[in-house]
């Protein structure tokens, strides 16, 4: 029997929104004094695409019955790994970085990455729900399923994005445990994922520098370590109280990317401790809300499908927090429903009413 959608993810959600568009009109202020930055081109992109836009992929994406998704999963994650490739071909694929991820359509550039994300969710929670009896045999179970994972993450490294790789690796395994996957199948993937890590680090300098300014911040000041030494700053200045609003003075010429990655930091500045921890607290209430709406989902595909989606996010909110912290490596993920990026925030709120569709059909208990 259909009910209505889940009010208190959807009040989690707009919270989260709403002091995004306000921490990112403020940490936007800092484009203002860097030289050839728009601050209008990437307001309009934030608020149009992302919010407007986004908010009404939620709505159309809630009232779209969730298996409707499973009918055209395999479509829709071919078109999903055939847009990132589309990043390679020239004329198409822009890079910025040293990083070729974005698709540039004139003035218009999107990560089709973002999309991918959703589309790899959407198809694993469909295989494996189909695959319920053979997930406990490694040869017929856990073997494809590795296999699938490592074919999402060739064009992925290849761009490279190891970071948003790593967090579809995150939500593909917590599905795995979902639909009773051995833990020591579970066990031996982790385990092919760190040695996985060690390679890249060795092969690719940048990631090596990462997790060496992680165990060592000090290391490279004014290099590798100056943006964790910038965060630092920006966290222990907000104190317990912070700053308040708009006062931040990392955001200016200090901080990289202060609509991006680095948005956290000017945060904490401007709220300090006691804004830091309703902001963690808030973010903890959508993903526990999340993952009750997938205890009572109605079949396990709609179970698989929010603990993929809502894991996408709470494991991509994690690493941004954690490395603005220095407690994990820094990652260049931004952090979901606050960062600048109109296609990611747009996507983010369609996945959102995936799972507000599943809560209308979910088991009362």
């Amino acid at each position: 029997m259909r009910q209505p959608l889940d009010r208190t993810l959807l009040i989690f959600t707009y919270a989260l929104i709403t002091i995004g568009f306000l921490i990112f009109s403020s940490a936007s202020l800092g484009l203002l004094a860097r030289e050839g930055a728009k601050f209008s081109s990437v307001a309009i992109n934030q608020v149009v695409f992302g919010i407007i836009g986004g908010t009404i992929a939620l709505l159309l994406a809630s009232i779209v019955h969730y298996r409707w998704w499973r009918q055209y999963a395999f479509y829709f994650f071919v078109f999903s790994l055939l847009l990132t490739l589309a990043v390679f071909v020239p004329g198409i694929g822009f890079s910025h970085g040293g990083a070729t991820r974005w698709i540039a359509l004139g003035s218009f550039t999107f990560q089709p990455a973002e999309l991918l994300k959703v589309a790899f969710v959407v198809y694993v929670a469909t295989w494996l729900s189909g695959m319920k009896a053979q997930i406990t045999h490694f040869l017929s179970g856990t073997m494809p399923f590795v296999g699938l994972v490592v074919l999402v993450g060739i064009p992925l490294l290849f761009q490279p994005d190891t970071d948003t790789y790593l967090i579809m690796v995150a939500a593909a395994i917590a599905m795995f445990i979902t639909a009773g996957g051995r833990v020591r199948d579970v066990l031996i993937m982790i385990l092919s994922g760190v040695i996985l890590i060690a390679v890249l680090a060795f092969s690719r300098p940048y990631i090596m520098e990462r997790i060496q300014t992680f165990l060592n911040p000090s290391l490279d000041p004014q290099g590798s370590g100056y943006q964790i030494k910038q965060s630092l700053i920006a966290v222990g200045s907000g104190g317990i109280a912070g700053r308040g609003f708009g006062q931040s003075i990392q955001k200016f010429e200090y901080l990289p990317e202060p609509i991006g990655d680095s948005i956290f930091a000017v945060f904490a500045e401007e709220f300090g401790f006691i804004g830091s921890l309703v902001l963690i607290m808030i973010f903890s209430g959508f993903s526990m809300r999340g993952y009750r709406i997938a205890t009572h989902a109605p079949d396990l595909f709609g179970m698989l499908l929010v603990v993929g989606l809502i894991t996408l996010v709470s494991a991509q909110v994690f690493l941004n927090i954690a490395a603005m912290l220095a407690i994990a490596p820094l990652s260049g993920l931004p952090l979901p429903f606050i960062s600048h990026g109109g296609t990611a925030l747009f996507v983010t709120l369609g996945s959102i009413g995936i799972v507000l569709s599943v809560s209308r059909y979910q088991k009362k208990i």
